[in-house]
């Protein structure tokens, strides 16, 4: 328990640090968001292109691993489109519950594998952000058009868009371009390669504390039954699924712990950009990121008990 507490505590220290920074106002509001740009569209990269490009990747299961985690996430989608006649609510607020019962956290995911398991983790997780993220995007996509606007429920699926939008993302181009290197046989240039990881380093506790300066309070005492059950669907049946899910393929030991983990992290922030941009419910999707992010305080060290 005292390994959990010492590799976790730090991470929810830094959101919580973030948190406390942009309360205090000691910075300006438009000074968070850049630091989010920062972080994902060049920071963040370029630590998942340094670390996989260098990382070793033999006698890692990678498609069980990929199998895994896709088939929960499908799992979990299917369920939603299926139930989604059942949930009585508008359109924009269960596009945004979407989201939240499927889109993770991979700064915290990243932080929390490389305090618990070293490069190894860094690596299991990377595939784990190649397996996931862009299916999740190209989901929260297609969700956002189809039900957002009950306007284009009778509208036909812009499929190529929405594929293209996922593939596009900063975090995928980080995760082949690491993977294009490190199969290769390339690795890390010289020069590039010190130089990717010397700001690869300062994408976790940058990103980690936009995290939590993007955490409002405010947001938890709306729409309560929405951000219950949808909390509870990522942070308690995504992982126990994929728990199950990991029996059936075969993934054990460091492999399984990652990607019961992954499962269990909490929703990310960017899904509130998503929800803005796209006509989603923005005051619940930030209320889902909050709530997720501090309850994923308690449910990833119990995770991480079980299986580390």
């Amino acid at each position: 328990m005292s390994v959990i507490a010492v590799g976790i505590a730090p991470i929810f220290l830094l959101v919580a640090f973030g948190f406390l920074l942009r309360r205090r106002h000691i910075f300006e509001p438009r000074f968070w968001d850049n630091v989010e740009r920062l972080v994902f569209y060049f920071l963040f990269p370029a630590l998942l292109i340094s670390s996989i490009g260098s990382a070793d990747l033999a006698g890692l299961d990678v498609l069980p691993i990929a199998s895994v985690l896709i088939g929960a996430t499908l799992l979990i989608s299917i369920g939603a489109f299926v139930f989604r006649r059942l949930l009585v609510i508008p359109g924009r607020m269960f596009v945004s519950s979407f989201q939240g019962m499927t889109r993770p956290n991979t700064y915290l995911g990243l932080s929390t594998a490389a305090a618990l398991y070293g490069d190894a983790g860094i690596a299991l997780i990377a595939i784990c952000i190649v397996a996931v993220i862009p299916l999740v995007n190209f989901l929260a996509v297609i969700a956002h058009l189809r039900w957002a606007d009950d306007a284009a429920l009778s509208a036909p699926i812009p499929w190529a868009s929405a594929l293209g939008s996922a593939i596009k993302n900063p975090v995928i181009t980080g995760c082949l371009v690491g993977a294009a290197l490190n199969i290769s046989g390339i690795g890390l240039p010289p020069l590039v390669g010190p130089f990717l990881v010397l700001i690869g380093k300062a994408a976790l506790p940058l990103g980690l504390m936009a995290v939590g300066a993007g955490l409002d309070l405010t947001k938890l005492g709306e729409h309560r039954h929405n951000l219950g059950w949808t909390t509870a669907i990522k942070l308690l049946v995504s992982p126990a699924l994929t728990w199950l899910l990991c029996g059936l393929f075969g993934v054990e030991g460091i492999s399984l712990a990652i990607c019961v983990l992954f499962a269990a992290l909490p929703v990310s922030a960017t899904s509130y950009v998503m929800a803005r941009q796209m006509g989603g419910d923005g005051e619940l999707m930030a209320g889902l990121v909050t709530a997720t992010t501090l309850f994923s305080a308690l449910t990833l060290p119990l995770v991480a008990l079980i299986f580390l």
